[in-house]
């Protein structure tokens, strides 16, 4: 089904419906752009975090098992 013919579909649909599609395609398409921003976040400071140990300090105690002091 190509644009147009989904254009003429959505058109049948009940006002409601139709500010459905149109909110969980808008949210649809803000998570996908949030997902690329991240990863092309994470790309840019993968070697900043192989090779600075300043940035990896504390994940040598990732495993430690931590307990609140009262």
């Amino acid at each position: 089904m190509g644009t147009k013919e989904i254009l003429i579909a959505i058109k049948k649909l009940p006002v409601s419906e139709r500010i459905l599609i149109v909110e969980k395609t808008l949210k649809n398409i803000r998570e996908a752009a949030l997902k690329k921003n991240l990863e092309s976040a994470a790309e840019a400071l993968l070697e900043d975090y192989k090779s600075d140990k300043e940035l990896t300090a504390f994940s040598s105690i990732d495993f430690e098992s931590f307990y609140e002091a009262r």
